[in-house]
């Protein structure tokens, strides 16, 4: 019995066509993008690093200050953590920013930069997207990157039917996929034509079929329904509540300092939570509402209310300093308190 072609069979059979499409459409209409613009091995790891778990129009905002303060490994080698972390603030994530810093440290003072994925998997920071994004756009190795979009792109050409646990094993799964198609004559391009396509076109929800450049390789465009892939288990969805309070005297709000040995948010600054300030939650709660505000990390929703209150006085609480309001923009603190600190503080002034 002859088996019956697939999707997949009848995509790597006409990749080459597949490829060609791909390529001209992404070279005809991507996005100006700095990193794009002026390609460097830096550049290009910089932006990999900000564009993890990132929207590109969050990254155009930093990365230009970023390129203009640390301009090379070298430069971002030598400086010091706290400048590093207040370039990064409001990126989130802020391992990030540290294992960049380390990953600078590393390179900076060695006669060559790596030329592999395998090399740059070695390195802080870079998982096997990032080694090969910096690889295949750098150095011109025939690597493929495979993200959320690349899956997404990939299952639909396909028509793949599998229910997947979550987006890593989906990635996993499709690897071999990416790489057989990936463009040996010009693979950084086809990456980033990959990563567009999905950013601009391949949409979760209403893709643009019309004109999408690839369409007639697409199992699921043909059958009408691209919507229903990937197939991805619903993720469970945590709800948490955090108390916090606004503590102010003579000019200065209170404030918590992460530890500098923190999992998260190391040596960041933050609102303190009611417990954190030496405060029943219970009984801080009922204090004055100065905000509430929700917000997701992962799998968890959390809503954050922020009460005025007074602190008990005597000594404080490990991590707890009093900072001058005026001081506010020289410390670093994390994005969402930067945000809520800076509304609050303008709707008292209004």
């Amino acid at each position: 019995m002859t088996r019956k072609t697939s999707a997949r069979d009848r995509l790597v059979a006409g990749r080459a066509e597949f490829r060609d499409a791909l390529l001209a459409w992404y070279r005809a209409a991507r996005r100006p993008l700095p990193w794009r613009e002026s390609t460097s091995a830096y550049g290009t790891v910089v932006s990999e690093f900000m564009l993890q778990q990132t929207r590109v129009a969050t990254v155009l905002t930093y990365f230009g200050r970023w390129m203009s303060a640390l301009p090379d490994f070298a430069a971002l080698a030598a400086a010091p953590e706290a400048t590093v972390l207040k370039l990064w603030e409001g990126l989130g994530y802020y391992s990030r920013a540290r294992n960049l810093h380390r990953l600078a440290k590393s390179v900076a003072p060695a006669p060559e930069l790596p030329r592999s994925s395998g090399g740059w998997r070695e390195l802080p920071g870079v998982g096997p997207y990032t080694a090969a994004a910096i690889a295949s756009i750098a150095f011109g190795e025939a690597s493929a990157c495979v993200d959320g979009n690349v899956v997404r792109i990939l299952a639909r050409l396909t028509r793949d039917g599998t229910a997947y646990r979550d987006s890593a094993s989906a990635s996993r799964a499709f690897s071999p996929l990416a790489q057989e198609l990936v463009n040996p004559g010009a693979p950084g391009d086809h990456n980033q034509a990959m990563m567009e396509l999905g950013a601009t076109v391949c949409l979760r929800r209403r893709p643009s079929c019309l004109i999408c450049p690839v369409r007639g390789f697409c199992a699921a465009a043909k059958a009408g329904d691209p919507e229903a892939y990937p197939r991805l288990e619903p993720r469970r969805i945590e709800r948490r509540s955090v108390v916090r309070v606004w503590c102010e005297r003579r000019g200065a709000v209170l404030l918590h300092r992460n530890a500098p040995g923190a999992r998260r948010l190391a040596d960041l600054h933050e609102l303190p939570t009611a417990q954190q300030a030496g405060l029943d939650p219970a009984s801080a709660s009922t204090g004055p509402l100065v905000a509430r505000r929700s917000r997701g990390i992962t799998r968890f929703r959390i809503v954050e209310s922020i009460h005025s209150a007074r602190h008990p006085g005597g000594r404080l609480g490990p991590g707890l300093v009093w900072v001058r309001l005026g001081d506010l923009d020289s410390i670093a603190l994390s994005g969402p308190h930067r945000r809520w600190m800076t509304q609050i503080l303008s709707a008292r002034n209004a």
